[in-house]
């Protein structure tokens, strides 16, 4: 693997919903003008962390997706200004084979953790993501609806639940209008039922934290 990563921050909002919640009107969320149409993705994560959970505990964690457009290796860490995420393309994996993780992200965790990693956990979810574009057809932000199936593989438990997730795009408020964009998407997402998210990852979630 000799492609270089990509970084970026994501500053998002995760919402807990039952299985039937209607979606909101996001259209009426300050800067968006139109709600782009329907994108269904097929994604499949398994994550890794290290036998005793240096990862989890230095707030990083590390995945292997497929489907959708970000497909690839995953470095996510938990920073003040949001999640810091850097992305690697996918490899070739043998089936039935344990996962290898590439050098290059054996060499960015270095400074967190030294392998061997092992899978923690496998993360299937049913997405369909939504654009949010401003009256220019920028991406203010970009709504997912997930249907989640986690399996904790170390004790084999599986869950199931559906979870949304608003990420702010490359035309998203100023920064001292965030506050204000979230809060309105909170009053639009209490006024159908839903509410944030008790958990802070998919991953912690699978994992019962």
């Amino acid at each position: 693997m000799t492609t270089e990563p990509r970084s970026s921050i994501e500053i998002e909002r995760k919402y807990d919903v039952d299985a039937e919640t209607p979606l909101p009107d996001w259209s009426a969320l300050p800067g968006v003008a139109v709600v782009g149409a329907a994108e269904p993705r097929a994604l499949d994560a398994s994550y890794l962390d290290t036998v005793d959970g240096r990862l989890a505990a230095a707030g990083t964690a590390l995945r292997r997706r497929t489907g959708g457009p970000d497909a690839g290796w995953h470095i996510k860490r938990t920073t003040p200004e949001g999640k810091h995420e850097t992305q690697w393309p996918l490899d070739e994996v043998v089936p039935g084979q344990p996962l290898h993780v590439p050098e290059p992200i054996l060499r960015e965790l270095t400074a967190v953790a030294s392998p061997p990693y092992e899978v923690i956990a496998r993360i299937r979810n049913a997405r369909t993501a939504f654009a949010l574009l401003d009256a220019s057809g920028g991406v203010v932000a970009e709504f997912v609806d997930d249907r989640v199936t986690a399996t904790d593989v170390g004790s084999g438990r599986e869950s199931s639940w559906r979870e949304w997730e608003l990420e702010l795009g490359p035309a998203a408020p100023s920064p001292s209008r965030i506050d204000d964009f979230f809060r309105a998407a909170d009053e639009l997402v209490r006024a159908v039922g839903g509410v944030p998210a008790a958990s802070g990852s998919k991953l912690a979630r699978a994992l019962g934290r």
